[in-house]
Parts: C-alpha cells; sequence; structure tokens
C-alpha cells in the first residue's frame, strides 16, 4: 500500500472523516502524483518533494483555469498529506507549507427570504401525490433543521422521533448530533409516513433499524444529487429568487432567520453542527448585512436629499 492509500485509512478510520471528503483527498492527491511522477504514480518518493516542485502543480492548476479556491483547496490536501507523513513516517519538513497561495474574497452565504420558504411549504404540505409530499418534506426539513444535504440522505428512519419532537443526524467525523423539531414539521412527517407506508414499494419494516427515512418511490433510498435537483427545481418553480438554489442555501436560511429572531450564536453552532464557532460567525455579517439594508431604507436620515440611500 502505498502512502497515499495510508494516509487516506488515516482520515478514514483513525479521524472518522466522511467518504465524500475521504474521496476528494484521494482526487486531489492522485492528480498531483500523477503530474508529479509523469503518470507514474506509483513511483512517487515523498521524502524528494520539494517546494518548487509542488509550486509547479500550484502553476499548472492556474494555467489550466481552475480558481484560487480550488487550488487552495488542493495546496490543503498537499499540507495534510506531508503533515501526517511527519508524524508518521519520519519526514523532517512539510515542503506544502512554503506555497504562496492568491486571497480569496469571503463570499456571504446566499439565503432564501423567510416569505418564500413559507409559501413553498405552506402551499404543498396537503397534497396527497407521494413525490410532491415528499419533495415539499425535503425543502421543510432542510429548512427548519439546517442539517446538510447528507445527512438528510443518511437520515434513518428510526431517527426521526415525533413524539419526543427531535431528529438524530450523523454529522461530519461520524459525530452524532440531536435536533429539536417543531409541531408543524412533525405533522408533516406523520402525513409522509402514513402515505409512505401505504403503499409495499414504499412501505418501510417496523423492525428494520437501518432503514432510510427519505425513499424514493421504488422504496430505495435518495441521493446527494436527486436531493439538489429536489430543491432546485422546486425553488426554480416557484419563483424564489437567489444566485443559487440548492440544499445548502436552504441551511444558510435556517442560520440567518435563527439569528435575525434572537438564537445565541453558540446554539445555532451546535445545531448547525460547527465544529468551531468562527464557522458559524459568517451568519452574523449576514444578519447584519440585513440590518443595514433596513437602516438606509426606512431611517429618514439615512436618505440623502432626493431619496437616494445615503452611505
Amino acid at each position: 500500500m502505498n502512502q497515499i492509500e495510508q494516509f487516506l485509512d488515516y482520515l478514514r478510520l483513525e479521524l472518522n472523516y466522511s467518504q465524500l471528503t475521504v474521496t476528494a483527498y484521494r482526487n486531489d492527491l492522485s492528480a498531483w502524483a500523477s503530474f508529479a511522477t509523469g503518470g507514474n504514480p506509483d513511483s512517487l518518493v515523498a521524502s524528494d518533494v520539494s517546494t518548487s516542485d509542488l509550486r509547479q502543480w500550484i502553476g499548472s492548476l492556474s494555467r489550466q483555469g481552475n480558481s484560487p479556491r480550488t487550488i487552495r483547496r488542493k495546496a490543503s490536501a498537499l499540507r495534510a498529506f506531508f503533515r501526517y507523513l511527519m508524524r508518521n513516517h519520519g519526514l523532517t519538513s512539510n515542503p506544502a507549507t512554503g506555497l504562496t497561495l492568491a486571497k480569496i474574497p469571503k463570499d456571504l452565504p446566499v439565503y432564501i427570504r423567510t416569505e418564500d420558504t413559507s409559501r413553498i411549504i405552506d402551499g404543498n404540505h396537503n397534497r396527497t401525490d407521494f413525490t410532491t409530499l415528499r419533495d415539499t418534506l425535503i425543502i421543510d426539513t432542510l429548512y427548519s433543521t439546517g442539517i446538510r444535504c447528507s445527512e438528510l440522505v443518511g437520515l434513518l428512519d428510526v431517527n426521526v422521533d415525533t413524539r419526543k419532537g427531535e431528529l438524530k443526524v450523523l454529522g461530519k467525523r461520524n459525530k452524532e448530533r440531536i435536533i429539536p423539531i417543531g409541531p408543524g414539521l412533525c405533522e408533516s412527517i406523520e402525513s409522509y409516513r402514513s402515505l409512505r407506508d401505504s403503499t409495499a414499494d414504499t412501505r418501510i419494516s417496523p423492525n428494520d433499524r437501518q432503514a432510510a427515512f427519505f425513499v424514493r418511490k421504488n422504496g430505495k433510498p435518495l441521493y446527494r444529487k436527486l436531493v439538489y435537483n429536489v430543491v432546485h427545481q422546486t425553488l426554480s418553480n416557484e419563483n424564489v429568487h437567489a444566485t443559487r438554489l440548492s440544499p445548502h442555501v436552504l441551511r444558510h436560511s435556517f442560520a440567518t432567520d435563527m439569528l435575525n429572531s434572537g438564537a445565541p450564536i453558540s446554539s445555532v453552532q451546535q445545531l448547525l453542527g460547527h465544529a468551531s464557532l468562527a464557522s458559524t460567525q459568517i451568519y452574523t455579517h449576514v444578519t447584519y448585512s440585513e440590518l443595514q439594508n433596513n437602516y438606509k431604507l426606512a431611517h429618514p436620515r439615512a436618505l440623502k436629499k432626493g431619496g437616494k440611500n445615503g452611505n
């Protein structure tokens, strides 16, 4: 087993990284190893790699049109790989620490206005068609809980407890967390369950503790691309205007609305499953931006003569 495969096993088995994250590391490191060895990655000798060698790869990525964000992610994979070699294989220095990368602007999270999500959810929950009811519940669950797309796909039926009013989700690095859910979502969940279990194709056995909560019409679990398509198509059909229409935008909307309604940032951090408070703090910039806009639109001293907004 080569050192890249050993590193990937370390991420998966010891650090409990998700399969998606491990796959991303695999793709980035395999591409670099192939470049570094002229297409023969099995011949890679990591201890011989210099910062100059890595700069050549970074330069080639830039010439190929990769964004600064993508290049930074790939460089991060290199740093992590060489840190692992220093800790476990006696490497004396990390050549990736010498890389100088272009700074990338921090984009504020895209979110959807509360009235849009309410209109979509409230307008479709009484449908009796299985796909429509399920798709509306997908939107409702993502927005009402802030869970990730991968967490929704992996949600088990046994972990959706409407009696207690809570979901148990498996997040990044296989960390479980409990998320409270309100009476409205609980009612919608029970309506979906009743319709789902009314036919043999989609019915879930009470004894199957590994059964997925959300299923397709053939009874098989959802997958990420399907959830993305459901969200994108539903929001598009409902004329929701945002630069992105994705499951993660509903997660952003959840966090933004929670903070706008006065929820402590530490509580939002726990609900989102962020390891660091710094990851949650970006939403405070979103809420402040909204506050600025409201001030400029409403306060007479924020207006210039002629009715134009001031700075």
